[in-house]
């Protein structure tokens, strides 16, 4: 990376996607999908695709903010299973994914991706989705 470069969130990620916030490491964002409580760590670090790439504190930082999280959505919406995942097939750019995942949801026990069309929030739904995680958030220190 060079000095005259800025960090810059993937289109595909930016479409699908909704800011929760940021954390000192990370863009916090939540999948556009209101079957799951989904949502994305993606490390605002320009060129990085894989874990491995990132400083030893940076990988400990994204382990500390990938458990605060998935703790707080499994206390949140009290699911079942915590998937969380780093595929990047579609995506080249690093991003873990934070899918609260309950028995009986239309794809369990199987993975979320391609199992039906997302179903975006409406308006109301996502002001009620940024409360519940307002105490998530501030566990994980988003601003």
């Amino acid at each position: 990376m060079t000095q005259d470069q800025e960090f810059h969130l993937h289109e595909r990620l930016a479409a699908d996607t909704v800011s929760l916030g940021r954390t000192s490491l990370c863009e916090i964002r939540l999948m556009n999908d209101r079957t799951w409580p989904w949502v994305l760590l993606v490390p605002a670090l320009v060129g990085i695709r894989e874990i491995y790439e990132l400083s030893a504190e940076q990988q400990h930082q994204l382990m500390r903010e990938s458990s605060a999280l998935s703790r707080g959505m499994m206390l949140a919406f009290g699911g079942d299973k915590m998937n969380v995942a780093a595929l990047g097939n579609m995506v080249p750019q690093l991003h873990l994914h934070h899918i609260v995942r309950f028995e009986g949801d239309p794809a369990w026990p199987g993975p979320v991706w391609g199992k039906q069309p997302p179903v975006p929030y409406e308006e109301c739904e996502l002001a009620e989705v940024r409360r519940a995680f307002a105490a998530v958030l501030s566990e994980i220190g988003a601003s």
